[in-house]
């Protein structure tokens, strides 16, 4: 790796994004300035963009890049965290049938602009605190919702209450916040069990490094 460049890395489940920066430092000592163009959870897995060196002060322009997304949405309950790694603090009392026409209704409502509240687990700040910090500390603040930009919502399946979503978006979009949404649109719960972030502008997994091979390149 060279200082003052662009790198897409292909990031695993089970770990975060500061994890992707420190394995890169630690395997290439001549890089001093580093960081990443928008956090991917630690419980998904998908295209990380890091910049090095002078690279780092056009990160902006790299997080404005169209994001596309893979999510499974589990309905019927939801955690705190609004992914499948929180604890369970909702719970259906009945069971879910859901017509996909209506679900298609429901989707068509956040395409383009779509005022979104972020979970209370993320990475937003509140007078320079990142929300997850309070959080952890039982103190739970619901900010005024944000605007976001959905381009495209694409149902490739739906089976036995698990919904998978193809998501085209914009910079700042929650998309464990749209699962509860959504599920919120037929009076359940719904969380994302499973998250793939599978292209940043037009970084796929094909031309990015996965993160085993940081060492070699």
């Amino acid at each position: 790796m060279k200082d003052s460049s662009i790198y897409s890395i292909w990031k695993p489940s089970g770990i975060t994004s500061f994890d992707v920066i420190r394995e890169i430092k630690s395997c290439h000592k001549n890089i001093e300035k580093i960081g990443h163009c928008g956090t991917l959870d630690p419980f998904a897995e998908g295209i990380l963009i890091i910049c090095t060196g002078s690279k780092v002060k056009e990160s902006q322009k790299y997080m404005n890049l169209e994001k596309t997304y893979i999510a499974d949405i589990l309905f019927g309950s939801e955690t705190d965290t609004l992914d499948c790694t929180g604890a369970v603090i909702r719970k259906s009392s009945s069971s879910l049938t859901i017509d996909e026409s209506l679900l298609q209704v429901s989707l068509s409502k956040y395409l383009d602009n779509y005022i979104q509240s972020p979970p209370y687990y993320s990475a937003k700040k509140i007078n320079g605190i990142k929300m997850y910090e309070f959080a952890r500390k039982d103190i739970f603040i619901k900010p005024k919702g944000s605007l976001v930009k959905i381009q495209s919502l694409r149902i490739i399946n739906y089976v036995e209450s698990t919904l998978k979503l193809e998501i085209k978006c914009g910079a700042g979009t929650y998309i464990r916040s749209l699962a509860r949404d959504i599920a919120y649109d037929f009076n359940t719960f719904g969380y994302v069990n499973k998250l793939t972030r599978s292209h940043v502008g037009d970084y796929c997994i094909e031309n990015s490094i996965k993160f085993c091979d940081i060492n070699k390149c």
